[in-house]
């Protein structure tokens, strides 16, 4: 049993590998062009599972920005983590162990929480040992490809490489966008801010950190408040 959950995980988690891993080469030629040293993204990969934040932090990092700036800005953009945990561990099985519960929560990424959510019974640990695997090696692996070819390719070539991550928050934010009016104005709130603080004079003084926690504070809130999810209560 404990093998037939674990080849299940596997299957369901090589997918998700193989797409972690050129989002993540983005991200390792991306931090060697803003200067990181090659081991900084690869260590920043094996220690983190969160592209979010990783692109966020680093830029931070990068900034010179204060710990806690970076810590309060880590929050901001990982709190959905929190509310995704509380929902995957109803999907937990009774041989999951309160110690497991740690570990498979770093392992809690936006699309491993969707392959779990989405299967029909409670899940064994080792179904999470096998769909854990493929897509923190793909991370850790594509980010290490993406740094040490930054530091061998010409300046030229991985600065236009390290456009691909911005591609990348294109194609995932503009499908939802085009099927969903709420996602639609919270992104428009969010670039129009974001503008703001950019171009203004005085909001222009603001950390990159803040800008971002204001950002998605302001544009989260005021879509929520629009379009608001209604729940039901059962009777």
């Amino acid at each position: 049993m404990n093998k037939k959950a674990f080849l299940k995980g596997l299957h369901h988690g090589m997918p998700i590998g193989l797409g972690y891993i050129s989002v993540s080469f983005a991200f390792g030629i991306a931090a060697v062009v803003k200067g990181a040293p090659a081991w900084l993204p690869i260590l920043l990969s094996m220690t983190n599972l969160t592209s979010a934040g990783q692109f966020a932090g680093l830029d931070l990092m990068m900034a010179g920005t204060s710990f806690a700036e970076i810590v309060l800005t880590q929050c901001v953009i990982n709190l959905r983590y929190a509310l995704m945990s509380v929902s995957l561990s109803q999907k937990l099985g009774p041989n999951v162990r309160h110690r497991d519960r740690f570990w498979i929560s770093f392992f809690n990424t936006d699309e491993i929480f969707a392959v779990a959510a989405a299967q029909p019974n409670l899940l064994p640990r080792y179904y999470f040992v096998g769909l854990a695997i493929p897509p923190y090696v793909g991370w850790a692996l594509g980010t290490s490809l993406g740094a040490l070819a930054g530091g061998i390719l010409p300046s030229s070539v991985t600065s236009a490489l390290g456009i691909a991550i911005y591609a990348m928050f294109v194609a995932i934010v503009l499908p939802p966008a085009k099927q969903s009016r709420a996602v639609c104005m919270a992104l428009a709130i969010a670039v129009t801010l974001s503008c703001e603080f950019y171009y203004l004079p005085v909001l222009n003084t603001v950390s990159t950190g803040f800008v971002i926690i204001i950002c998605g504070v302001i544009a989260a809130a005021v879509t929520a408040v629009v379009f608001p999810i209604k729940s039901e209560v059962a009777e």
